[in-house]
């Protein structure tokens, strides 16, 4: 039998020197600005009931989820999504907090996808969630993170605007069952066309289905609005969706000119209902980030709030930015004989002025130099019962 002691399962990957120091970067300055925004830190499990994610609208397929059983039995899934269990949690013990809150979160989630083509199955993630407000105020506070959230880490981002609203009054309006309206969702999130195009055919010409033809194609200004709104004539709920859109985009372009409009968001349709939200960066092809108003989440907990958030894949991120080689420590510091912990309290008193200090494990100088040489570490002090010195390299 193959042992695979050395390898790591698909989907996960180890992380060395630079990876781990970017990620760490990333998750840091993202944290840093959501809790000055008045966020609080919360984390969840990374086991979960499957009954968390066995809700009626299925935001999850149960095959994309790792599953085990615990010692009574009961079916377990490894948390593939943060924001159910906040969802949980708050049901749970947040009922009687003032609302709005304000939540962030920095963890891993895990999601089998055994057919994606370098996938990624382990997932590290900060985000927030914004609970208890339908406000557009509240979705302006989201997309506002969003903007600085990726601004602060990368320079050359975009975001993408969308409203989940237009893509469902369109199925409503061309009479499309649910099935049908899944086949749709999946065909223009993976830009099939010309497969759109085949089951579209099968349904009277009307404007809602001409409309749905040419959602893919509905992305970029503020011209989106012009074609978006002749497309949607005598589609009330269409329109509705559309103008809170077109507020919303209006004031979040002024944020930031990196903001555009593609009414071909339609990811998760059962999970969102409102504004829905991708974020890019140079050197990535796919979303860093994504989100959304999910206004029906809490109710399926027996907690009726409107919500609001999104996600940000940390290691996406941490993989577009610049290579760097593993820091090197500013000084390594060796203790004689008898004198090894006040050396280790010497190599302390360094770090808390700032530098990197490390302590030699070596039992001679001779064995320290040669390491700091091959290690490039510029200095090197000696600690003795009566003397501290420097030792040339």
């Amino acid at each position: 039998m193959k042992k695979n002691d050395l390898i790591t399962p698909e989907g996960t990957r180890d992380l060395l020197f630079g990876e781990s120091a970017a990620v760490k970067a990333v998750e840091g300055r993202l944290t840093e600005i959501f809790r000055s925004k008045g966020y609080s830190q919360v984390i969840t499990p990374g086991l979960e009931f499957y009954d968390v994610f066995a809700l009626k609208s299925r935001y999850f397929p149960q095959e994309t989820m790792y599953k085990l059983v615990d010692s009574k039995g009961r079916l377990m899934v490894v948390r593939p999504d943060s924001t159910l269990p906040i969802a949980r949690m708050t049901a749970a013990r947040l009922r009687g907090e003032v609302l709005p809150l304000r939540l962030c979160y920095s963890q891993t989630v895990y999601r089998s996808r055994p057919g994606m083509r370098g996938r990624r199955d382990e997932i590290r993630q900060t985000g927030i969630e914004l609970i208890g407000s339908s406000s557009e105020r509240a979705d302006l506070e989201m997309l506002a993170n969003a903007v600085d959230a990726l601004s602060a880490v990368n320079t050359g981002y975009r975001l993408e605007l969308g409203h989940i609203g237009f893509f469902k009054a369109l199925l409503s309006a061309a009479g499309c069952d649910e099935d049908t309206s899944e086949q749709i969702r999946s065909l223009i999130e993976y830009k099939n066309f010309p497969a759109l195009g085949d089951l579209l055919d099968e349904y009277e010409n009307t404007p809602a289905v001409r409309a749905l033809r040419q959602l893919p194609r509905l992305f970029g200004g503020e011209r989106v609005f012009e074609k978006a709104y002749e497309l949607s004539h005598g589609i009330p709920d269409a329109v509705e969706a559309l103008h809170e859109l077109e507020s919303i985009f209006t004031k979040v372009k002024s944020l930031s000119p990196a903001v555009t409009v593609d009414l071909g968001l339609v990811n998760h349709m059962n999970y969102y209902t409102g504004i829905v939200v991708k974020g890019y960066v140079e050197g990535s092809g796919d979303a860093v980030l994504s989100g959304g108003r999910y206004d029906g989440l809490l109710g399926e907990f027996d907690f009726d709030a409107p919500a609001t958030g999104f996600a940000v894949n940390i290691d996406a991120l941490a993989r577009v930015m610049e290579d760097k080689p593993a820091p090197v420590s500013d000084v390594i510091v060796y203790g004689e004989d008898g004198c090894e912990i006040k050396a280790i309290e010497y190599a302390r008193e360094l770090a808390e002025q700032g530098l990197r200090a490390e302590y030699s494990v070596f039992d001679s100088i001779g064995d320290t130099i040669a390491y700091a040489k091959e290690k490039h570490i510029p200095k090197i002090i000696t600690v003795g019962e009566n003397s501290t010195e420097e030792v040339s390299s």
